[in-house]
């Protein structure tokens, strides 16, 4: 979808050129469109060996096994989203350990993808049959015979590989940002 018109007062919007960029820019107010975006976020989790896994019942991705995840919504924070799609998607109740990568597809939509290394911690997996038609835990080897996706297989490698690092969540809140999260690689001492 293209954007024609200023988000902030209606007016048209013209081509100027900042920064070295040309962009949509309104002639009437401030504001410029930096773009269109969307952030995704995408769940390991091992349990006994084993990596949960769903089937994609829906484009993009039907049919294709993937670690679970979606995208976040305007005014929830990266680690609730994570936690709620996992548990929306497969009935497994998950906290976040740690981001341990970071995907990039810049396109008409800039994709953002976070990928959190969580813990286990209650339930059996069940897919919402909305979204995914399949959940289970698997290992690396049922993997080798299942339809699954290029990037899952990529990441299931880093989740075996169990790092013992990452970005970690910064528990200290700014009084000047209360609901900013900062995620940074934590001391080893």
């Amino acid at each position: 979808m293209e954007v024609r018109y200023c988000l902030s007062c209606g007016h048209q919007l013209e081509i100027r050129n900042i920064g070295g960029e040309n962009r949509k820019a309104c002639p009437s107010c401030s504001y410029v469109f930096w773009g269109n975006y969307s952030i995704g976020v995408g769940a390991l989790i091992i349990k006994d060996e084993k990596i949960l896994l769903v089937r994609r019942s829906q484009n993009p991705g039907k049919g294709l096994w993937t670690n679970p995840g979606g995208y976040i919504e305007q005014h929830e924070s990266i680690e609730k989203t994570i936690i709620r799609e996992v548990f929306e998607e497969t009935s497994i109740t998950a906290k976040v350990n740690g981001i341990i990568a970071v995907g990039d597809m810049p396109r008409d939509v800039h994709n953002v993808y976070l990928v959190f290394l969580m813990d286990y911690v209650e339930g059996d997996p069940h897919p919402d049959n909305v979204e995914v038609d399949g959940a289970g835990f698997f290992s690396l080897e049922e993997m080798d015979s299942m339809n699954v996706a290029e990037l899952t297989r990529e990441l299931a490698r880093i989740a075996f590989e169990q790092p013992s690092h990452g970005l970690k969540s910064n528990p200290v809140k700014m009084v000047s940002l209360p609901t900013y999260g900062l995620y940074g690689i934590q001391s080893l001492v």
